[in-house]
C-alpha cells in the first residue's frame, strides 16, 4: 500500500497513464451535460435553477470549510514515510475537513426560515424551500467526505478509483432515482432527496476502496510525527484560498443572479448559467484530470529533481493543448443546436457559453501550472494567483452584468479565471526557472490551431443540419479533430508515451 519510492523516477507515461483513467473517471461530468436536459424538462427551467442555486452553495461551503484538506493530501500522503504516516494524514484530512462542514449543516437546518428569503424561485416552488435547505444541508458533509475521501485515492496515484463512483453511482444513480421519484409523484422534491441517496451510497462505497489502498486499522492509532496534524493543516489552509476561488469562479454566479433577478427570472438565470457553465466544463474536465494528475506526481518528483518536475510540466501542456484546441474549436462553433437540448430558453445562454468555453481553453493550457505551483513553491506565494483573480471577477461583476446578466457574469468570471491560471507560469518560472512552453510546445500549438481552425468550419457547417444530425456531426467532429492534433501535432516521443492507447487509435505510426 505504501506510495512509489521517491528514488523511482515520475516520468511523462506516470502523466498519461493516470490522466486516461482520470479523464474516464471524470466523463460524470458529460453525464451532468446529458441529464440536464432531462431535470429541465421534468422539474421546469425555475425548479431546475433553485436546484442549481442550492447545490452551487453546498459546493462552495464544502470547498471553504473543508480547510483545503482535498489538497493537502496531494502534498502530505504521496511525502508519507509508511503506512502509518499515510493513515495518520488520512485521519486528519476527514477530522478538520468534515467536522466543520457538519456544523455548518446543522446550523443551515436550524436557520433554514431565514436562509430561504434570500432565494428567488418560482411562486409554485415557494413552498418548497424551507423543507429544501433543510434536506440538503445534510449533502454538506456527505459531500466532503466523499472530496477528501476520492482525493486521498488520487494520492496514493490511484487515479482511476473514481470511475465507479463518480460516473456509476453519483451520477448515474441520481438520475435514475431522479426519475423514478418524478414518475412516483414527488415531483420537485424527488430531485433533492435523489441527490441526497445518491450522495450516502457514494460515501458508503468510497470507505470500501479507501479500505483497499490505506491501512484503515491504523487510523486511530498515534501519529507517528507529533508535527504531522500541523503539518496536514498548513498544507491545506496554504491552498485554501485557491480552492475558494475556483469554486467561486463556479458557483457564485448562479447565486447571485439569483439573488439579484426577482422571482422567477433570478431562478431561471442561475439555470441558464449553470447550462452554461456545465457546457464549458466538458473543456474544464481536461484541465481538472491533469490537475488531479499532476499535484501527487509533481510532489514525488520533487524529492528526486525538479528537472523531472519541468518535464512533466512541458508535456502535460503540450498534451492538454493537442486536446483542448479541437474540442473548444468544435463546441465554439456548433453550441447553437447543443443549446436547444435544453429548451427554447436555453438560447439566451448563447453568450455566457462562447464566453466560458473559450476562457476555459486558455485556462486548461495554462493550467499545467497551478498543480505544481501548490505543491512546489513556497505556501505565502500560493496566495497570490488566488487573490488577483477573484478581485479581477468582482471588480469587473459591477459593471459588466447590468450590461447582460449571463454575458456580463461569464465575461467577469473568465477575465478572473486566465489571470488566476497566468500568475502561477509566471510565479513558476521566476522562483522554479521552469516554464512549459519549450521541447517543441510551438509546432505542437501551431499544428493544432490549424487543425483546429479547419474543425471549426466544420462544426459550423453541421449547424445548418437538424438538431440530432447536427449533434452527431459536432461530436464526430470533435473527436476526429483530437485525434488529429494527437496524431500530427504532438511529436512521435509524446505520442509513444500513451502507451496501449495509443496504439489502438494508432497515434504511433
Amino acid at each position: 500500500m505504501t506510495a512509489p519510492s521517491s528514488l523511482t523516477p515520475i516520468t511523462s507515461r506516470h502523466v498519461a497513464r493516470g490522466v486516461g483513467t482520470t479523464l474516464l473517471s471524470r466523463s460524470g461530468s458529460v453525464i451532468e451535460v446529458v441529464s440536464q436536459p432531462l431535470y429541465v424538462a421534468m422539474f421546469g427551467l425555475a425548479g431546475f435553477g433553485l436546484y442549481s442555486v442550492l447545490w452551487a452553495a453546498i459546493n462552495l461551503a464544502e470547498n471553504i470549510f473543508d480547510l483545503g484538506m482535498t489538497s493537502a493530501m496531494q502534498r502530505t500522503v504521496p511525502q508519507a514515510k509508511d503506512d502509518a504516516a499515510a493513515a495518520a494524514s488520512l485521519r486528519h484530512a476527514l477530522l478538520l475537513g468534515v467536522t466543520p462542514n457538519l456544523l455548518i449543516a446543522v446550523l443551515a437546518t436550524a436557520f433554514a426560515p431565514q436562509i430561504a428569503p434570500w432565494l428567488h424561485v418560482a411562486a409554485r416552488d415557494a413552498p418548497l424551500v424551507v423543507p429544501a435547505i433543510r434536506l440538503f444541508a445534510w449533502a454538506l458533509p456527505l459531500w466532503a467526505f466523499v472530496e477528501i475521501a476520492t482525493s486521498a485515492l488520487r494520492a496514493r496515484h490511484l487515479f482511476g478509483a473514481e470511475i465507479r463512483l463518480r460516473l456509476a453511482y453519483e451520477q448515474i444513480m441520481r438520475l435514475v432515482l431522479a426519475a423514478a421519484l418524478y414518475l412516483a409523484g414527488f415531483g420537485l422534491a424527488g430531485l433533492f432527496i435523489a441527490h441526497l441517496a445518491s450522495l450516502s451510497l457514494t460515501v458508503l462505497l468510497s470507505i470500501r476502496l479507501l479500505a483497499r489502498h490505506y491501512r484503515l486499522d491504523l487510523l486511530f492509532a498515534p501519529a507517528p510525527e507529533p508535527l504531522l496534524t500541523g503539518q496536514t493543516m498548513k498544507a491545506g489552509v496554504s491552498v485554501l484560498p485557491a480552492n475558494i476561488v475556483a469554486r467561486l469562479f463556479g458557483d457564485l454566479p448562479p447565486i447571485l443572479l439569483n439573488m439579484l433577478l426577482p422571482g422567477s427570472g433570478g431562478a431561471q438565470a442561475a439555470a441558464l448559467y449553470t447550462i452554461a457553465r456545465k457546457l464549458s466544463s466538458l473543456v474544464q474536465m481536461v484541465r481538472t484530470a491533469f490537475s488531479y494528475v499532476l499535484a501527487p506526481l509533481a510532489s514525488s518528483a520533487s524529492r528526486r529533481d525538479l528537472r523531472d518536475v519541468g518535464a512533466l510540466y512541458s508535456y502535460s501542456t503540450r498534451l492538454i493543448t493537442a486536446i483542448v484546441l479541437p474540442l473548444v474549436a468544435a463546441l465554439s462553433a456548433g453550441i447553437r443546436p447543443i443549446l436547444q437540448f435544453f429548451g427554447h430558453d436555453a438560447g439566451i445562454a448563447y453568450g455566457a457559453c462562447l464566453i466560458l468555453i473559450l476562457a476555459r481553453g486558455l485556462e486548461a493550457i495554462l493550467g499545467s501550472a497551478a498543480p505544481v505551483f501548490q505543491v512546489v513553491s513556497a505556501y505565502r506565494r500560493q496566495l497570490l494567483p488566488s487573490i488577483a483573480g477573484v478581485s479581477v471577477a468582482l471588480l469587473l461583476a459591477p459593471l459588466l452584468v447590468p450590461l447582460s446578466p449571463l454575458s456580463g457574469m461569464a465575461a467577469s468570471v473568465a477575465c478572473g479565471l486566465l489571470l488566476a491560471a497566468a500568475i502561477p507560469v509566471l510565479l513558476l518560472h521566476r522562483h522554479q526557472h521552469i516554464h512549459p512552453f519549450r521541447e517543441g510546445f510551438a509546432r505542437t500549438a501551431a499544428v493544432a490551431l490549424a487543425i483546429s481552425a479547419a474543425a471549426a468550419a466544420l462544426a459550423w457547417s453541421a449547424t445548418l443540419l437538424p438538431r440530432g444530425a447536427a449533434l452527431a456531426a459536432i461530436l464526430l467532429v470533435a473527436l476526429g479533430a483530437i485525434w488529429s492534433t494527437c496524431r500530427f501535432a504532438l511529436a512521435e516521443a509524446d505520442r509513444r508515451t500513451l502507451g496501449k492507447t495509443g496504439r489502438a487509435l494508432r497515434l504511433v505510426g
